[in-house]
C-alpha cells in the first residue's frame, strides 16, 4: 500500500511539473455518478451505487494524453454473504490514456479512455465496522463522454464508463471469490492549466 501510494504520488508531481512547461495540458478533474453493477457480487444483489473520482490528466501529444487518479464506489445490498444490510466499498487508484476528438470548431470534444485500475473491496456492517477487505488487486476500465468547454479553462464532462475488479474476500473460514462490475453514468467539472 505504502509503495503504491509513493509510485502514485511520484506520477502526480511529474505530471505537475510538465504542466509548468505546457500551457493548457494539464488538467485536475472532479466526478461524480451513480453506478448500476452488471452482475451480483457473490450472492449479494446490489442496489444501485454512488462513486466519486479526482483525475489528473496531461496531454503529452495533440488529443493523447495521460491520466491518474484516485476513485470510491459505495454499494449496499440488503442481504449478502457478508450479512444483512451490508455495504460494498471500492477504493483506489486508477491510470491509463485518453484519446480527445474535437468536434470542427465547436466547444464539443469526444473524450475516450481506456486503462486500468488498482483497488480493493471492503464490505461494511450496518454499524459501519469493516468486517473484509480483499487486499489491493488490478482490474479495468474504458469510459466515453463528451468535453463541453465553458470557458476560461472550464470544462463540464458526462460520461459513461465500465469498470470490472475481481477478487478474493475472505470472511471468517470461507473464502468468496467475487466480481464487481458496474455501469457508471456521471458528471465532471475540470479545469486546464
Amino acid at each position: 500500500m505504502k509503495k503504491s501510494f509513493v509510485l502514485f504520488v511520484t506520477a502526480l508531481v511529474f505530471l505537475w511539473s510538465q504542466s509548468l512547461t505546457a500551457q493548457d495540458r494539464f488538467a485536475i478533474e472532479l466526478q461524480i455518478g451513480a453506478s448500476f453493477t452488471t452482475q451480483d457480487l457473490g450472492d449479494a444483489d446490489l442496489n444501485t451505487g454512488i462513486g466519486s473520482e479526482i483525475i489528473f490528466d496531461y496531454e503529452f501529444l495533440p488529443h493523447l494524453g495521460a491520466f491518474v487518479g484516485w476513485g470510491y464506489n459505495r454499494f449496499s445490498a440488503d442481504e449478502s454473504f457478508a450479512g444483512k444490510e451490508a455495504d460494498v466499498e471500492e477504493t483506489g487508484y486508477l491510470f491509463g490514456l485518453q484519446y480527445n476528438y474535437p468536434i470542427g470548431e465547436s466547444p464539443l470534444a469526444i473524450f475516450a479512455r481506456a486503462g486500468g485500475i488498482y483497488n480493493h473491496i471492503e464490505i461494511e456492517n450496518k454499524e459501519g465496522d469493516i468486517t473484509a477487505d480483499s487486499g489491493h488487486g488490478l482490474g479495468w476500465r474504458v469510459g466515453a463522454g463528451l468535453d463541453v468547454s465553458l470557458g476560461s479553462n472550464w470544462h463540464l464532462k458526462p460520461r459513461i464508463k465500465y469498470q470490472s475488479l475481481s477478487r478474493d474476500i475472505e470472511m471468517e473460514v470461507e473464502t468468496t471469490s467475487v466480481d464487481l462490475t458496474y455501469i457508471s453514468v456521471g458528471l465532471g467539472i475540470a479545469k486546464k492549466f
